[in-house]
């Protein structure tokens, strides 16, 4: 073996072995990590259960109209795309796998509410701003388009970039409705970038403009201490909003840097389980760093993921759901997207 792979590897086993008594895994699950040599084995198998249940709870969830949520969230199109997403990461397609017909089932119900503008929006059921709707539903079908190269998810899907591109406004940034708006956030705007990356991915022309204009918006965003705030002309960073920084860097194509780096120090302090803090838009907050942390290479990835993936097993309800203030359909979402970055599944997802 490799004088790097064994030093990996002693990395790898000094936070498994805390992690998988954490987990509660039967001892043969110790085993399995220990026996992998160079495979490094983040998934446990507790995980792999965990996330089973979660995906299981999010199918049983899902309405008859195809959306997957509950109370005001019951037709809302962000945590229906976000549960696709969940779905596509276990390495399910439309169509095919365990979970092929309730994603047939995702896509329909987002198709259906995809208006011939291309906005994405169930306006009863909306929150938040109906640009994460849009933003998240466009996510969704460019991944699917990917997978599946259906022509009627083409024709809705570039509208819904075209729509995406004609509302950025004059600072390079989006806020809560699908139009130029004389102010942005980061928060809506980074939702968006992503929406382009993964169009881009997927074939869909974006102007080189707009990703410039993107890169210039969020790079005014970050503060002196690395994180970033809301809007770029005054407020303080946190962890959240900073998390979704790093990945619109990443999404644009700044791979490193100052930004990067000190983006990535100021995300460090937050490293689950280490200290007490205020729980601010939670899952939010995670979905990104692990995916910030996944994107930024093993140093940084292996002691998050196993960090968050420990502590999100304890959370996991006897149902399979994860709690929110959302909805449970939104914290399970994002819980299973969250433990299941090895997989790799996603293009948006990949380094």
């Amino acid at each position: 073996m490799k004088v790097a792979n064994m030093v990996v590897l002693a990395a790898l086993l000094f936070l498994t072995t805390a992690s998988v008594a954490q987990d509660a895994d039967p001892p043969e699950a110790k085993e399995e990590l220990v026996a992998a040599g160079d495979d490094l084995i983040l998934v446990t198998p507790n995980t792999q259960r965990s996330i089973n249940a979660g995906l299981e709870y999010l199918v049983r969830r899902q309405n008859p109209q195809g959306s997957i949520g509950s109370g005001q969230y019951a037709d809302n199109i962000a945590v229906s795309a976000l549960s696709g997403l969940a779905l596509l990461s276990s390495g399910s397609t439309p169509g095919e796998g365990p979970y092929g017909k309730p994603l047939d089932r995702l896509v329909d119900f987002i198709l259906d509410n995809t208006s011939p503008s291309g906005f994405i929006c169930v306006p009863r059921s909306t929150s938040h701003g109906p640009m994460y709707d849009h933003g998240f539903g466009t996510l969704f079908l460019a991944e699917v388009y990917g997978m599946t190269r259906r022509a009627d998810i083409r024709e809705k899907l570039k509208k819904a970039i075209q729509l995406i591109i004609f509302s950025q406004n004059n600072q390079g940034g989006w806020r809560y409705q699908p139009q130029r708006t004389p102010d942005a956030d980061i928060s809506v705007s980074v939702c968006q970038i992503m929406a382009l990356r993964a169009a881009r991915n997927a074939g869909i022309h974006v102007p080189r403009s707009t990703i410039d204009k993107c890169v210039e918006y969020v790079r005014r965003s970050q503060n002196g201490d690395g994180g970033f705030r809301y809007m770029i002309n005054a407020g303080p960073s946190a962890f959240p909003r900073s998390a979704a920084g790093i990945v619109a860097l990443y999404s644009t194509g700044i791979y490193e840097g100052n930004e990067i780096e000190h983006g990535l120090e100021y995300l460090m302090q937050y490293i689950p389980g280490r200290q007490n803090r205020r729980e601010s838009h939670y899952f939010y907050g995670h979905y990104y760093a692990v995916q910030a942390m996944y994107q930024s290479g093993d140093d940084h990835w292996l002691v998050w993921y196993p960090a968050i993936r420990d502590e999100l097993n304890r959370r996991s309800r006897p149902d399979g759901s994860w709690a929110d203030t959302i909805c449970p359909e939104y914290g399970t979402a994002m819980a299973c997207i969250i433990l299941q970055m090895p997989n790799g599944y996603l293009p948006i997802f990949q380094r």
